[in-house]
């Protein structure tokens, strides 16, 4: 591979929680439950919004690829963790390593982009929604995903690349549970300033941007919802926004506070609790929370199991 350096080690030892030996057990019994939970969330989620006629919509359509990104994004993470937490060895190939940061990076930066059309798709229902189904329809939709999608390869094919050209000088240890960029650029030896810098610039773009035009879009909505005579539609026009603001005050808290500062001020454990946090807890949570407040999904979810029941 015409990226591998010389000065790149055949593999990393991922130290982890090596000074805190004792947390070990717990989290890979905690991986063990959440990572099986977070799979047949998000599977259910797609099912029922495929296969329930009722839920063939914008809204559902973003929510299934937001379940499939999540899917990925833990699978792309929590394999290699419990493998590194139920063995001696804790190690990851070169290779390996820069597979899992550019899946990593391609499905965060997706998400940052999809939690932001999702938000316009929320703002067109409300605000405009005498439009609504002439803007977003499939073409659009389809669109406005493919597009994303590109955008979050684009960024992590860009920034994986750059950060895997650092010369690590044969340091092979990374303080971390999984390879990721802000730990392999602190841990590069050199002047990594540049790198540090463009990090910084392409999450405003890829966090920062999305971040805000996400709050514009609810700003209006909050507007427009107050315009509501009727205290039931209030209701239900904030049942419908609620879930979408949790999941992303859940995935944009922990990655700004991450990616949003130079490298070489963050510390040592931050990274670790940030990583097991966005990459496991939120899609883990985010079926339970779009299930939990939507009554059609519930209905849906019901429906389905009730069916698998009685089919046997």
């Amino acid at each position: 591979m015409a990226l591998i350096n010389k000065s790149h080690p055949e593999e990393f030892i991922l130290l982890g929680f090596a000074d805190r030996p004792w947390l070990e057990l717990p989290l890979f019994i905690i991986l063990l439950i959440t990572y099986p939970t977070a799979m047949m969330g998000n599977i259910a989620i797609i099912l029922v919004s495929k296969l329930d006629p009722r839920l063939h919509s914008p809204m559902y359509f973003f929510l299934t690829n937001l379940s499939f990104l999540d899917m990925c994004y833990t699978t792309s993470i929590v394999p290699q963790m419990l493998f590194n937490l139920g063995s001696a060895k804790k190690t990851i190939s070169y290779m390996g390593c820069a597979i899992q940061l550019y899946f990593f990076h391609t499905m965060g930066g997706t998400e940052c982009l999809l939690l932001a059309i999702m938000s316009f798709d929320r703002y067109v229902a409300i605000c405009k929604p005498l439009h609504y189904t002439l803007v977003m329809n499939q073409r659009v939709c389809i669109l406005l995903v493919s597009t994303v999608w590109l955008c979050g390869m684009i960024y992590a094919v860009s920034e994986a690349t750059v950060t895997l050209q650092l010369p690590l000088c044969g340091l092979n240890t990374l303080d971390h549970l999984l390879c990721e960029i802000p730990v392999l650029i602190k841990n590069a030896c050199g002047e990594k300033g540049a790198n540090e810098l463009t990090l910084s610039v392409v999450c405003i773009f890829m966090l920062a941007v999305p971040l805000c035009l996400i709050l514009i879009s609810y700003a209006c909505i909050g507007h427009a919802v107050f315009k509501i005579k009727s205290s039931e539609g209030r209701i239900k026009a904030f049942g419908t926004c609620s879930s979408h603001l949790i999941v992303v005050f859940l995935f944009y808290g922990p990655a700004i506070s991450m990616y949003l500062q130079p490298p070489s001020s963050i510390s040592r454990d931050q990274p670790k609790f940030m990583a097991l946090f966005y990459g496991v807890v939120t899609p883990t949570l985010n079926p339970f929370i779009y299930t939990l407040r939507n009554k059609d999904v519930k209905g849906a979810l019901g429906k389905l199991v009730r069916s698998i029941f009685t089919s046997k």
